[in-house]
């Protein structure tokens, strides 16, 4: 019994160090990166091109990148992929910018490892009548009777996506959708944060 009790206290202690381990890898905004699976930090740009001129460019951010971030990361990887192309500017022909929001229920952990830890599998459970009928309440899931044990998190992410077309010469002055490459290197350049060096 008391080998079991070790077990299950250092499976807890581990697990605990694991879920550490994955909110520090995730605890800096997503910098201007290419979006591979294997990375630091959760995100980044990729494009797909659709005829030689025009390409689909997506930027995507983890919890952390707001909004705004994401946006501007998408017009300065737009512009970098222009200039890489050999053109000019680029107008948008179609822009959107998903939002993403979960929400999770944390319970106290000590909360949950004294009854884990008490009553084993036997952990007391209860039913009360909600707004939508009769629902189950348990030690390790939260419910209404324990709300000061609860932690409810709400997680946004953000990820725009534009389809682009690309031209040489000088930008037209009457498009309020073409974007001069340059301009936008230069004026979004040094808001840009990129991977810190490993």
């Amino acid at each position: 019994m008391t080998n079991n009790r070790f077990a299950a206290s250092t499976m807890r202690a581990l697990a605990a160090v694991a879920a550490l381990a994955a909110l520090s890898a995730c605890a800096t905004a997503t910098p201007y990166q290419p979006r591979l699976a294997q990375q630091a930090v959760a995100g980044g740009f990729s494009e797909q091109r659709i005829e030689p001129n025009r390409f689909r460019v997506t930027f995507a951010g983890n919890s952390l990148t707001s909004r705004e971030t994401v946006e501007s990361y998408l017009l300065f990887r737009a512009a970098e992929l222009t200039q890489a192309q050999g053109y000019d500017w680029f107008s948008i022909a179609d822009r959107q910018t998903d939002r993403r929001t979960q929400t999770y229920l944390q319970t106290d952990p000590f909360y949950n490892s004294w009854y884990g830890s008490h009553f084993g599998h036997f952990a007391p459970t209860w039913r009360y009548h909600g707004g939508h009928g009769w629902n189950t309440w348990d030690s390790h899931m939260g419910g209404p009777f324990f709300a000061n044990r609860i932690d409810v998190r709400t997680i946004q992410k953000f990820e725009a996506t534009a389809e682009i077309v690309m031209a040489r010469g000088a930008k037209p002055l009457d498009d309020p959708a073409a974007f001069e490459a340059r301009a936008v290197l230069e004026n979004l350049g040094p808001r840009i944060q990129r991977p810190a060096p490993h």
